[in-house]
């Protein structure tokens, strides 16, 4: 018995002493990345080495980015209760107002002279003209009849230049007095600011939307009616107008409110925040361009939109950029 157990330790040792022999012939393999070109391009010897990095095929796509800008209901359209041929127009600004009810009042004075003052004046001259052919009118007849109709022309230009400066300070207010004139009943008028800037991303007729501050929970989905002509000499900004469906009365002249809309950036490629690093004012990106290899690109880059931002030279349309892992291969590229 004594001898069995005496042979079963030494085939255990024996086998336990060829387990680390054969251990210790066994060769490490070298995982250690190589990195060529002054740091531009990373070769892991294995393309399992590389399941740790993530990467984004990008291509050009339109971007838009939300702006959101304080507005205020410049206006509301109500029905006149006393009769009247028009409906009537509450500004929040009394100067506006004052403009546009004298606008009217040289509007109304434009139709008088031109559709009765003028033709009565040419009517009554056409009559002189015969009678005088006749022998039945002086010279002197027909000479004041001739001023009259002169006087009723001038006093038309009057008015028409009149007009003008009551139409320059609605538009510069962000109105179109032609649209005013004809706004049903039930119509609020928004004006917002947007900076110059920002003025050829915005087209007439983009969506947006409006919450009001008296209602926080009511979203209201409109559309851009008209960009005013004008920047403002002092804030650089440029007004935009937005029609509301006002039926049920709620929005009062004076109520503010934020507008927010999407500006197109355009079709630009775009990288993820993630993807991009910054050493000594440079930016850089990382590009997959093998099954184990890496390319460090230096890239040119634009506004940030939510989490993307522009990029402009040094990436093309397929370009495999990297996303996750981007902070290893910043230590491997530039040695930190």
């Amino acid at each position: 018995m004594k001898n069995i157990i005496v042979c079963s330790c030494l085939f255990i040792a024996m086998m336990a002493a060829c387990k680390s022999k054969e251990t210790k012939n066994v060769v490490q393999e070298d995982t250690t990345p190589a990195v060529n070109g002054n740091g531009t391009r990373i070769t892991f010897p294995k393309a399992e080495g590389t399941g740790f990095f993530q990467t984004e095929r990008i291509s050009s796509t339109a971007l838009m980015a939300d702006i959101a800008a304080p507005a205020k209901v410049s206006a509301t359209v109500i029905r006149s209760e006393e009769g009247a041929s028009g409906n009537i127009v509450l500004f929040d600004n009394p100067e506006l107002s004052g403009n546009y009810t004298q606008l009217l009042q040289h509007l109304t004075m434009i139709n008088q002279i031109q559709n009765i003052n003028i033709r009565q004046r040419k009517t009554e001259l056409a009559r002189l003209k015969d009678l005088q052919e006749h022998g039945a009118a002086t010279g002197k007849d027909l000479l004041e009849s001739q001023t009259a109709l002169s006087m009723e022309e001038t006093n038309l230009i009057n008015e028409r230049s009149a007009i003008i400066e009551h139409e320059t300070k609605l538009k510069a207010g962000g109105f179109e007095p032609r649209e005013l004139r004809s706004a049903p009943a039930g119509t609020a008028y928004v004006i917002c600011d947007i900076p110059e800037s920002e003025i050829n991303k915005v087209k007439k007729g983009s969506q947006c939307t409006i919450q009001f501050t008296a209602f926080p929970n009511d979203n209201f989905t409109c559309r851009i009616d008209d960009i005013a002509d004008m920047v403002d000499q002092t804030t650089r900004m440029i007004k935009l107008r937005v029609t509301v469906n006002n039926g049920t009365g709620k929005l009062k002249a004076g109520m503010f409110g934020t507008v927010a809309f999407g500006l197109s950036e355009g079709k630009n490629l775009s990288i993820n925040k993630d993807a991009l690093i910054t050493i000594q004012g440079k930016n850089y990106v990382f590009v997959k361009t093998g099954s184990n290899d890496f390319e460090r690109r230096e890239v040119s880059v634009g506004d940030q939109i939510g989490d993307r931002i522009i990029a402009y030279n040094g990436l093309k349309n397929g370009d495999d950029v990297v996303t996750k892992g981007v902070m290893q291969l910043k230590g491997l590229s530039f040695g930190y």
